[in-house]
């Protein structure tokens, strides 16, 4: 087992870096599919997005639901473990706004999903 010598720092290992909290970001919205989760990244591989996705999951953050049916498809929902980050993507959203705003940082709007 890992050891870990400051909370910070086993939090960082499981939800950091530069894409874990934007897709957690997005899942605090609400359930998306791969491929709505890859339009409002368009920065990320989909190599890295499947990485990413993987490591959310093996560590019980992120809850990968498959659908079968005439059109299988996959969706991503944040867990028990994912929904108590809530307050703190929150907040991290919140302080990006304030510096953005401070530095006269505009944000290109997500790309609307598509509607099956």
């Amino acid at each position: 087992m890992k050891r870990y010598h400051c909370a910070v720092e086993l939090a960082v290992d499981l939800i950091g870096g530069k894409w874990k909290p934007v897709i957690l970001a997005h899942l605090k919205e609400g359930a998306h599919r791969y491929g709505e989760l890859r339009r409002r990244m368009p920065g990320v591989s989909e190599k890295m997005l499947t990485q990413q996705l993987r490591e959310l999951a093996a560590d019980g953050v992120v809850r990968r639901v498959e659908f079968a049916g005439r059109v299988p498809h996959v969706e991503y929902h944040l867990t028990e473990v994912g929904e108590e980050l809530r307050p703190a993507l929150q907040a991290l959203y919140e302080w990006g706004e304030r510096r953005a705003a401070a530095a006269g940082i505009t944000f290109e709007p997500a790309p609307e999903p598509e509607r099956p």
